[in-house]
């Protein structure tokens, strides 16, 4: 059974600092297209930051709003993927989830196929 399983959310004030980890089963990640959205109440998804499969060409993507604080990553031995979230703004408080999709090219657009739970963020003083 294909299954992504997130760790990490929290309550962390304003200038902080948190990394999300999301641990996959069932699949090989290095061969996904991987990523992190989130969702603020009354918004909808957002992607915030996207890597392509090991065997595409590796690129990233990033939401302007997170350019500069936000980096994605992927441990192959772990099969698990990060995000490290740097300077945190209240408007980062979200419910992330994690995403892979089996078009290794996909970057934050169209319909990711595996979906984590999701974790709350909340970023307050």
């Amino acid at each position: 059974q294909l299954q992504l399983v997130e760790s990490g959310g929290g309550l962390v004030q304003p200038g902080g600092s948190l990394r999300l980890s999301c641990a996959a089963s069932g699949f090989t990640l290095d061969y996904y297209a991987i990523g992190w959205f989130r969702q603020a109440p009354g918004k909808e998804h957002e992607g915030v930051a996207c890597l392509s499969s090991s065997d595409s060409d590796g690129s990233t993507f990033y939401a302007d709003s997170v350019k500069g604080r936000f980096t994605i990553s992927r441990d192959n031995v772990k099969n698990t993927m990060y995000l490290q979230m740097n300077s945190l703004k209240p408007e980062d408080t979200a419910v992330y989830y994690c995403v892979a999709d089996g078009i290794g090219e996909r970057l934050c657009e169209g319909e990711y196929d595996y979906w984590g739970q999701g974790t709350q963020v909340t970023v307050s003083s």
